[in-house]
């Protein structure tokens, strides 16, 4: 396969991508043409069809997988692809796993990890809280392992909520090792929910994007929600440690500037706050410095808001 990131000028393609976009535009001159962004695992570009009534233009929509022949260009410094011919592919034309960004984590290997540090938790009733989200909903655990962590900023990619939620429990279990005075199974409870909302917050792939409650509600009050649905088929779960988890689930984001509805009031919110930061700013800083190119700076990055060097070693 001839991977996006693989494509220079005056390439000619004959390749099967997904179709991320598709939107019909008008030139200065007022002629109609479509415009795309193709899309595989490693990337995306922008595609035209300058005349979307010749014979070589098949049907399609947005989200289909589309057998493409055309040639890149260049615009405006940017690699372009200007497409002769397209059609709809068939389902068995392509592997799903090559279009779509996914960790390079084992699925498998990553659960196993999660559901160990579940079954290490010695309060019986958030044990039984975890289980009911990680052992015994199918639904949940299938939509889980599939999502990313966010649309666009850190672990946005199959399977990064998975990769998140296990990197800020790990955080977790090490500091409540290095400090005893933090409860942690309360703490872990809250890295491994912290996010659940985020699979009704966003939908999978190929769309990963907002959907309607996630829009309007967000994943942090529908995660507290998620976890109340639980906690009614759990019989005399404490109300005292009910408030304190809902607290780190909606303190988590640390401020009410990113999103929290509460700041951190109980030690152990506070170390959630703190992983889940740690783990998604390393995240992107990793994904930044994973970027092919040359040179040391990488110039300045909106979410770090700092200018960015490779480390030389």
């Amino acid at each position: 396969m001839y991977y996006l990131n693989e494509l220079k000028e005056n390439d000619n393609i004959n390749e099967i991508y997904l179709c991320r976009t598709k939107r019909t535009l008008l030139t200065k001159a007022g002629k109609p043409y479509d415009s795309l962004i193709l899309q595989d695992k490693t990337g995306t570009i922008d595609a035209k069809i300058w005349d979307p009534g010749s014979p070589g233009i098949g049907d399609f929509d947005e989200l289909d997988y589309v057998d493409v022949t055309g040639t890149v260009t260049s615009f405006q410094g940017q690699l372009q692809f200007n497409i002769r011919r397209i059609r709809r592919c068939k389902e068995g034309e392509y592997d799903p796993a090559q279009y779509l960004p996914i960790s390079k984590r084992d699925n498998e290997e990553m659960y196993k990890e999660l559901l160990a540090l579940i079954d290490s938790v010695k309060n019986e009733k958030i044990l039984a809280l975890l289980k009911a989200f990680f052992k015994e909903d199918e639904a949940f655990i299938k939509s889980f392992r599939a999502s990313s962590a966010a649309k666009a900023v850190h672990h946005g990619f199959v399977g990064g909520l998975l990769e998140h939620t296990l990197g800020v429990a790990k955080l977790c279990d090490y500091l409540a090792g290095a400090y005893p005075i933090l409860n942690r199974d309360l703490l872990l409870a809250g890295a491994i929910l912290h996010d659940v909302g985020k699979t009704r917050e966003l939908s999978l792939f190929p769309e990963n994007d907002y959907t309607d409650e996630g829009q309007l509600v967000g994943h942090i009050v529908i995660g507290v929600e998620m976890i109340d649905e639980k906690l009614r088929d759990i019989p005399d779960f404490p109300k005292v440690l009910a408030g304190e988890l809902r607290h780190m689930i909606l303190s988590h984001h640390g401020e009410y500037e990113f999103g929290s509805p509460k700041k951190p009031g109980l030690i152990e919110a506070a170390a959630l706050n703190f992983a889940d930061n740690t783990d998604a700013k390393l995240e992107i800083f990793k994904e930044l410095l994973e970027t092919p190119g040359e040179g040391a700076w990488l110039g300045y990055q909106r979410m770090l808001d700092a200018t960015v060097r490779r480390t030389e070693i």
